[in-house]
């Protein structure tokens, strides 16, 4: 059964609860999701409510992938640049299937929500924005970016997804005492 996809879906509680769920299994699963496991829902909440306060400001999009039952399965936060130079392009964050879910087609499906996501904004326009908020995603959109953690393979699957590998630090991003992983950046240029 495939997921239904969904950008910017209500955030009410299924959803809040959803993606604090989502997270936390993603991580404790082995994902490279911005934590190193194990970690409860409560280690995850502040990112979360980092999440909410962009989305609120119009600085971030959620395409979430819901269940039949309605559960959230999986997710991606597609970021706009402040940075004049560089509005051009979004980044796609927090990418996550749920575990159960894995080597069922659900993260290429996702990966191809955030594109036809990203694809639509660029046929409709920014979101509106109130007062004196920044106007976030106003250029035309030209590719997406996104980051992964070395050594589990990750840059393969997104390879496979039509991303190029374009930069790559090694030991970037540290686990632990001694256990470094490269940050590797890839593109999806939208021509």
């Amino acid at each position: 059964m495939a997921l239904d996809f969904v950008l910017d879906p209500p955030v009410d509680r299924q959803l809040r609860d959803g993606v604090l769920a989502l997270w936390t299994d993603v991580t404790n699963a082995g994902g490279a999701v911005g934590f190193v496991p194990p970690v409860t829902p409560e280690d995850v909440r502040p990112q979360w409510v980092e999440h909410l306060a962009a989305m609120s400001e119009g600085r971030m999009r959620l395409v979430a992938g819901f269940e039949a039952d309605g559960s959230v399965a999986a997710t991606a936060f597609i970021t706009f640049n402040a940075h004049r130079l560089m509005s051009h392009w979004v980044w796609l964050y927090t990418v996550m299937v749920h575990p159960r879910h894995h080597g069922k087609g659900y993260g290429r499906a996702l990966l191809a929500a955030c594109e036809d996501a990203v694809r639509d904004l660029n046929r409709t326009g920014p979101a509106s924005t109130d007062g004196d908020a920044p106007a976030y995603g106003r250029d035309r959109i030209e590719a997406i970016r996104l980051t992964c953690r070395g050594g589990l393979g990750l840059e393969r699957f997104y390879a496979s997804c039509g991303y190029k590998e374009v930069g790559r630090v090694p030991d970037a991003i540290r686990l632990g005492d001694g256990e470094y992983r490269d940050d590797i950046v890839m593109l999806l240029p939208l021509n």
